[in-house]
């Protein structure tokens, strides 16, 4: 029997932009989650003793900001090293050998495959190769596993390979395949990397993304860790077990306020969601990100009242336990239940105002004259930024928002609903 560990990105020191913006956010225990992670896995090698453990690239986010980073790798591998555990990993497209300037020789339990072309390795005492190829640069626009080997007769063939593989939506293509390229090859398992949400692609052969280590922002919801995968004496993988690594768990709570009055019952809600959260996470910090949906009268206060609803939402989070769960946004995407039609017959002004609002709704792929001149002042660094953050998502988001308190303040009067 032969038992091996899958794991890819661990993006180790990830810089997590941004938090600073946070007021009250975990920072230390969010910036330290990628290294805490990366500990678990090698934990989880020496706990399990076994025989190898495989990385199939992105081990960093970009190059080193000092050898602090360097020095935290190599000391997690001599660990391995000392307990007699062999390390393959590969180079993908944020650590490639053009990304990464610095350099720190490895203990001699870890072998790094070729960039330039895919190499085979045998696994000293088992019937083992292994197949790999790292990237050079950090864009491999062109099908490298067309220069992978064919499988060794009467070995268990392992490929590595750091892919976007071919038609995965919402990644830039690295190294595109399909899954005939990688079934060609005869390998027993494909061990891949690059894509965080971890995904059993196929089981006959064993094609894996294992995900990334550690969550890093609200894309990134629920467990990540790697695959323990056993191997029998007739070279057919049994099983490819699921481990937790990560030591803060994403998580997206989404609040349906359909129908609901009273905010006491909208904060119950939240708690409710809360605790779920917390239980499903074990132990781990849960960071959430709020997300108010459905028809609601309260719609018009969770915009104009935003600091107050903010302030509730933090004290739900403090019953829940120190360090249990932390808000990292809150998101209203709710809708009024008052009549557009009946307010607009109210007076000559109110349907005025509401055909404004109306009118101010900014078509796709178009920008207010007025923001338009404010970015042509600013320099080209910053107007790009700008640009890119100003996306029609969150253009339609700032002007429903907008919307959404002028018609509370229409549809009340004194605090009470007209």
């Amino acid at each position: 029997m032969i038992r091996f560990i899958h794991a890819a990105d661990a993006h180790i020191d990830s810089p997590l932009k941004g938090l600073e913006a946070h007021d009250g956010a975990p920072i230390d225990v969010l910036r330290g989650a990628t290294r805490r992670a990366f500990e678990n896995l090698i934990q989880l090698a020496i706990d399990e003793k076994i025989d190898f453990l495989v990385i199939a690239g992105d081990l960093y986010d970009s190059d080193w900001k000092d050898y602090s980073t360097g020095l935290f790798f190599r000391g997690q591998l001599a660990r391995l090293r000392d307990k007699g555990i062999p390390v393959y990993l590969i180079a993908g497209n944020h650590d490639a050998a053009s990304v990464i300037s610095k350099k720190l020789s490895l203990p001699d339990n870890v072998h790094i495959f070729s960039t330039r072309a895919a190499e085979s390795i045998e696994v000293t005492g088992h019937p083992v190769v292994i197949h790999g190829r790292g990237f050079p640069n950090r864009a491999v626009p062109e099908n490298i596993v067309l220069d992978y080997p064919t499988a060794a007769p009467n070995k268990f063939n392992l490929g590595i390979l750091h892919t976007s593989l071919i038609g995965r939506s919402g990644h830039d293509t690295y190294a595109p395949c399909s899954e005939n390229d990688l079934r060609q090859k005869g390998y027993g398992y494909w061990a891949l990397g690059h894509i965080h949400q971890p995904e059993v692609i196929s089981q006959d052969p064993w094609i894996v993304y294992s995900g990334n280590c550690q969550g890093r922002d609200a894309r990134e919801t629920g467990p990540r860790g790697c695959r323990l995968v056993t191997v029998n004496d007739s070279l057919v993988v049994e099983k490819a077990e699921w481990c937790d690594l990560d030591v803060v768990r994403w998580q997206v709570l989404e609040i349906d306020l359909a129908g609901v009055t009273e905010e006491s019952e909208a904060l119950s809600r939240v708690a409710k969601s809360m605790s779920k959260a917390v239980s499903d996470a074990e132990g781990r910090l849960v960071a959430a990100r709020i997300v108010f949906t459905g028809a609601t009268p309260l719609h018009g206060s969770l915009h104009r009242e935003t600091h107050r609803w903010r302030a509730e939402l933090l004290g739900r989070a403090q019953d829940q336990g120190e360090e249990s769960i932390w808000i990292e946004k809150i998101k209203i995407f709710t809708s009024p239940v008052y009549d557009l039609a009946q307010l607009a017959e109210r007076d000559a002004l109110t349907k005025i105002v509401l055909e404004t609002l109306e009118e101010a709704r900014i078509e796709p792929g178009n920008l207010p004259d007025d923001i338009k001149e404010m970015l042509e002042i600013l320099p080209p660094e910053v107007r790009s930024d700008v640009e890119s953050d100003w996306e029609e998502s969150q253009r339609a988001t700032a002007i429903e928002d907008v919307r959404a308190i002028i018609l509370d303040a229409l549809g009340t009067k004194g605090g009470q609903a007209l």
